[in-house]
């Protein structure tokens, strides 16, 4: 029967049918029986390898001009919200009075105070009928379920707070990296500290693959700690974390800093523009005295400008270095982390866009509190080129002797 059509058009009948779907492809199939294989359902399967119950139920359809809904598509109990229209409502608005997240956010599940038994007996109460004629416990999560009142995470999308400047630091920040993009003198960098760790047999919540039972102490209290600060190369992608021990503070990340420099300066002889990424912290803040007397310090012995470009407050998810940090806790969760060497360890073994971290430990330990009398600031404050509107926010900072 083949014989009768040249191959390719066959082929295009094949693919024209394999294009649709459900009743129209039925239909087609059917036209095209009827046409090429004499209305036979057998000869269509032969020549075009179509199911022939397939073609036969299209040839059935076609005769009486709707579609025929297959008999399984009827079978079944129907859905209790189809058999009570006023239930659905009725449970959603039940539930928007009863649902709540945890207020402390230690969970991003949604909470529904009331119980199974105790949703029936208030779905009685509001359609004003006995609790025997509702469906069970179970039957009314289902019908939840289909309905989008599955559990689901809360998701930290909306900022706390917006600030008056929020976007016109935004813009100062978006022009800032558009110029670094385009300008192969300007490094940007990324700063900022990872949350404290504690040092000892805690377990962090975390799980390992071991042969027996990891065990930890039942309560995460005592012991010494360590902090993790880094600088991130945003276009190399390169890594620098330096663990501290005791407080990280302006002097903390300016020696930082330094130290960065010192083993990357080499790489980067033709930067004469070092643009740093900041969050608002203390610490880093630009009307930190003590923070601005070092990257002064640090602009004149390197002869380099500094840029400090700060995201809007609460703003600081933005800041490329924060992904590192749930990286490196992701990669060590589970091991417990006794000593400052074994998170050493780890932070080494753990990569970045498959660069590994250059890692470090700092000796010194900073006090906290060392600041700048107003008088001495003063004198300071005229090397700090703060820009019109957004001062606290973008802050340019020129060596000396070399004025531009």
């Amino acid at each position: 029967m083949e014989g009768l059509l040249p191959r390719s058009v066959v082929d295009s009948i094949r693919r024209t049918a394999k294009g649709l779907k459900g009743f129209p492809r039925r239909v087609f199939q059917a036209v095209v029986t009827k046409e090429y294989s004499e209305g036979k359902p057998r000869k269509a399967e032969t020549l075009f390898g179509w199911n022939r119950d397939a073609v036969k139920r299209g040839l059935f359809e076609k005769l009486m001009g709707r579609e025929i809904r297959s008999i399984s598509s009827s079978k079944g109990r129907p859905r209790v919200e189809t058999l009570n229209n006023d239930l659905l409502p009725t449970a959603k608005n039940l539930l928007e009075e009863q649902s709540q997240t945890d207020p402390k956010f230690q969970s991003t599940k949604i909470f529904t105070r009331i119980t199974g038994d105790s949703f029936r007996k208030a779905l009685a109460e509001q359609l004003q009928i006995d609790p025997i004629d509702l469906p069970s416990p179970r039957t009314n999560r289902r019908m939840l379920n289909r309905n989008g009142y599955s559990l689901r995470p809360v998701r930290k999308v909306l900022p706390i707070k917006k600030i008056p400047h929020t976007d016109a630091i935004f813009d100062n920040v978006q022009a800032a990296h558009l110029r670094a993009a385009n300008d192969s003198s300007i490094l940007r960098i990324s700063i900022d500290a990872k949350a404290t760790v504690k040092l000892g047999p805690f377990s962090r919540g975390g799980q390992t693959r071991n042969e027996t039972e990891a065990k930890a102490a039942d309560h995460d209290m005592g012991g010494e700690s360590t902090t993790p600060c880094g600088i991130l190369e945003i276009e190399s992608n390169q890594l620098f974390i330096e663990f501290v021990s005791g407080p990280c503070t302006s002097d903390t990340f300016a020696d930082q800093l330094n130290d960065w420099w010192e083993l990357r300066k080499e790489i980067h002889a033709n930067v004469k523009t070092i643009m740093i990424d900041l969050d608002n912290g203390p610490q880093i803040s630009s009307h930190r005295t003590q923070f601005m007397a070092r990257m002064i310090e640090f602009a004149d012995k390197q002869n380099l400008i500094i840029e400090l470009v700060y995201y809007p407050p609460y703003h600081s998810k933005y800041n490329r270095i924060e992904r590192c940090w749930s990286a490196l806790e992701r990669h060590w969760n589970g091991t417990q982390l006794r000593t400052v060497d074994k998170a050493v360890g780890w932070a080494k073994s753990m990569t970045w866009n498959a660069l590994s971290p250059i890692v470090g430990v700092a000796t010194k330990l900073y006090a906290k509190g060392v600041k700048l009398t107003r008088k001495a600031f003063a004198k300071l404050s005229s090397r700090l080129q703060r820009t019109a509107g957004i001062e606290r926010w973008s802050v340019r900072i020129v060596p000396h002797p070399c004025i531009q």
